[in-house]
């Protein structure tokens, strides 16, 4: 149901724009989260935004503010995750994920709904 992309291979410095577009319901209506899980690490959660009712609030992982920036487009029924000054440490899977009937960004661990995740690589 949910499907992301937009993951590759960028040098540090670099910048990337991850999607989260959902086929089965609408993402207006939802908490969008992003997570990511680096190679022997667990998976954390880094931004998430309230549903467009909830004004689109937005939330960061202290790691990635100021760098990153979450947004949604309800016309193409798609969140967005803008990546910039990327660093070696950012390489990781990047999930997106949504939990039914949550419109507020909570717990990290209270959404369900995942995507398969796309793979970003920070590297020269």
């Amino acid at each position: 149901q949910l499907v992301e992309s937009g993951g590759g291979l960028v040098q540090p410095g670099g910048s990337l724009r991850l999607s989260c577009v959902a086929s089965e319901f609408t993402l207006a209506y939802h908490a969008v989260a992003w997570f990511r899980q680096a190679p022997g690490k667990e998976r954390e959660g880094i931004s998430c935004i309230s549903s467009s009712s909830s004004e689109s609030r937005t939330t960061y992982t202290t790691s990635v503010k100021g760098r990153f920036t979450v947004s949604r487009d309800n016309r193409k029924n798609t969140v967005y995750l803008q990546m910039n000054s990327l660093k070696p440490e950012d390489t990781a899977v990047y999930y997106c994920a949504t939990e039914p009937l949550l419109a507020l960004c909570r717990d990290w661990d209270v959404f369900t709904n995942w995507g398969q995740g796309t793979q970003v690589t920070v590297s020269s």
